[in-house]
């Protein structure tokens, strides 16, 4: 794949986590944020290729867009990043839309006959969007390494191209990709990210993935 310039929405674990794996594929990288200069440090040791800006500068620069941000503030950050900016262009959904309650694991504040990546495709009508990346935590989203073999990471979306260019993403970071067809099925995602954040609260640990048996 040629290197690209890579648009991420979002400045926590999830953006850094991808941000510094699309480095190492050798593309640039930008990471929007509302407060650019807090990534000053993360800039600073990720290399010349790396940079911050606002979510309209980062929505603008990328040929591909990554949105990582929290559910509460993703429609706003894509109001800030600007929908023409992102007009044309694949953009990789990694959010899940969790809802916090007072004292007990979060939920889902979409489901069932909706879903979050359907949502930030209406949020986006002109853009390719494609969900991915909403199953594991950001600590293995880059070369994961389990003892069963690498984990599969599931997407779907609308088009197919842009669900080949995510998959070829996926492929390089070390993942199995399982195609599900349209962005619907991030009806099934979603929850499915859910059983990720409930087997780590029962068992205090985050390192697991999901891997698709064949025969």
């Amino acid at each position: 794949m040629q290197p690209m310039r890579i648009g991420i929405l979002g400045s926590g674990d999830v953006a850094k986590s991808l941000g510094a794996g699309f480095l190492m594929l050798g593309h640039q990288v930008k990471l929007g944020s509302r407060s650019p200069a807090k990534l000053g440090e993360w800039v600073g040791k990720s290399g010349p290729k790396a940079s911050s800006g606002t979510f309209a500068e980062a929505a603008e620069f990328g040929e591909l867009a990554v949105l990582a941000t929290l559910w509460s503030g993703t429609e706003n950050a894509l109001e800030l990043a600007g929908p023409g900016n992102l007009s044309g262009k694949v953009v990789l959904d990694a959010t899940n839309p969790l809802a916090f309650s007072t004292g007990g694991p979060p939920g889902l504040a979409l489901g069932h006959k909706d879903s979050g990546g359907e949502q930030v495709q209406r949020w986006l009508p002109d853009s390719m969007v494609v969900k991915a990346f909403n199953t594991v935590g950001h600590a293995h989203m880059v070369r994961p390494s389990f003892p069963g073999g690498p984990p599969d990471m599931f997407l779907c979306g609308n088009d197919e191209g842009a669900r080949r260019t995510v998959g070829e993403f996926c492929s390089a970071f070390g993942w199995g990709v399982v195609d599900l067809g349209g962005i619907e099925a991030a009806r099934l995602l979603e929850p499915l990210a859910m059983v990720w954040i409930l087997h780590g609260i029962r068992g205090g640990s985050w390192n697991h993935a999901f891997k698709f048996l064949r025969r």
